[in-house]
């Protein structure tokens, strides 16, 4: 037992020595551990950012970035004028407008399609059956009110024609008959009912023959000739041309088979749909711009019919313009745009569309200022085909430049590039 205690006596010291060193060791440690991240708080500054090289600090002096923004400033301010004399003006043909007071149209552009005219546009039937015995006019003819396109045999036109001769044989007979008795009748030869009875008649044979006629004008036929009365005539009703032939020498064509369609092409109509929102620039009596899509030819017509509803489909109303046509160059069938236009508006400020440009995504015209043009940003309102209004930007008397404008604004691109270099 003794030797046992004193061995635990010994190993206590020794144990209380290591862990007084490892408390010493750790104490160090953390001293440190302090002293490192004190220096690096130090040298970031007390903001945590470290601070730039002094060579830097001095490239970004106010004084330098003051010097390079007048230097740009400089340079974009004579980016947006350029001088021109009069010589040169004149040279590049530049015309030049003073802005003011204009009326203008609201307007929309849409897309149409030329049609025939169908008030001056038919398709002629025979009427009556029969066989075609001559064809005289071809498709694309031009021809005149009577001229005669087709002439055919038809036995119910002859029919109709005997008819009426035999109709008018008994009106020529009533008529004697009542001629006779009624001097009988004044003479007291005959009684009073002869002659009364040979009224009637004369009357009746009278109906009969305006009836017989007036069957054969409805169907576009005279009495005819004595031995001629099949002959079946189909005439031009007005001046046209002949767009549709559907008739052959010798065939047999019924009463209502189409064999011809004639349009008066001095006028044809475009034929636009306008949508539920534009309906608003649209008005009867209004004026329309029409452009050729396929060719350079334009010209000016008046809308004369607005849908009052709209389809189901493109909730949309149908619009017709009216346009002359003499030189026959609006042919039905061509795409077209048309611009329409209601009625016009006093603005206190307009343009001419052709001043109008774009420059560095801004809307602009180009202002003569003495000898020099300044490229005038403005706000612009409705349009018309040869005014644009200006909101603002623009006073009126302000002079600006219209026709080759575009040789300013060239300029100007080429003075830019200059300077950029």
């Amino acid at each position: 037992m003794n030797t046992t205690n004193q061995t635990r006596s010994r190993r206590r010291p020794t144990q209380a020595a290591l862990v007084a060193v490892i408390v010493l060791v750790g104490v160090l440690l953390g001293t440190l551990i302090m002293t490192g991240s004190g220096a690096k708080h130090e040298e970031s500054g007390h903001d945590g950012h470290k601070h730039a090289p002094a060579s830097q600090q001095e490239a970004s002096s106010p004084e330098t970035d003051a010097d390079n923004e007048g230097h740009g400033g400089h340079g974009t301010g004579h980016e947006r004028e350029v001088a021109f004399s009069q010589a040169q003006i004149d040279a590049a043909g530049i015309t030049l407008a003073t802005a003011g007071p204009a009326r203008i149209g609201a307007s929309i552009q849409l897309p149409g399609e030329i049609v025939f005219n169908a008030n001056r546009t038919a398709q002629l039937v025979p009427r009556l059956a029969g066989i075609v015995r001559e064809v005289p006019a071809e498709l694309g003819q031009k021809v005149r009110q009577g001229d005669v396109l087709a002439v055919l045999a038809s036995p119910e036109l002859s029919e109709r024609r005997s008819a009426l001769r035999a109709a008018q044989r008994r009106l020529a007979l009533a008529n004697t008959t009542y001629s006779r008795e009624r001097q009988l009748w004044q003479e007291k030869i005959s009684a009073e009912q002869d002659y009364l009875l040979a009224r009637q008649q004369l009357q009746e044979a009278q109906i009969a023959a305006v009836d017989a006629l007036e069957q054969l004008q409805a169907l576009g036929a005279d009495a005819g000739e004595t031995g001629r009365f099949s002959r079946l005539e189909v005439k031009a009703p007005f001046d046209g041309t002949i767009v549709e032939k559907n008739i052959a020498l010798g065939e047999t064509v019924a009463a209502d088979t189409p064999i011809f369609k004639i349009s008066d092409l001095s006028t044809v109509w475009a034929d636009v749909m306008v949508p539920a929102h534009a309906l608003g620039a649209v008005r009867v009596g209004g004026k329309a711009i029409v452009s050729a899509t396929a060719f350079a030819s334009q010209g000016e017509g008046t809308i004369f019919h607005v849908g009052s509803l709209l389809g189901q489909q493109n909730r949309a109303a149908s619009a017709r313009v009216s346009l002359s046509n003499p030189e026959g160059s609006w042919r039905p069938g061509l795409f077209v745009t048309v611009q329409l236009s209601s009625s016009e508006e006093e603005v206190p400020v307009a343009v001419k569309p052709q001043a109008v440009h774009t420059l560095d995504g801004e809307t602009v015209v180009f202002v003569r200022r003495g000898d020099r043009f300044v490229a005038q940003p403005i706000t612009v309102g409705r349009k018309g085909a040869a005014a644009v209004e200006v909101l603002n930007g623009l006073e009126a008397g302000a002079q600006y430049a219209v026709d080759n404008s575009f040789v300013i604004k060239s300029e100007l691109g080429k003075g830019s590039a200059s300077h950029s270099h």
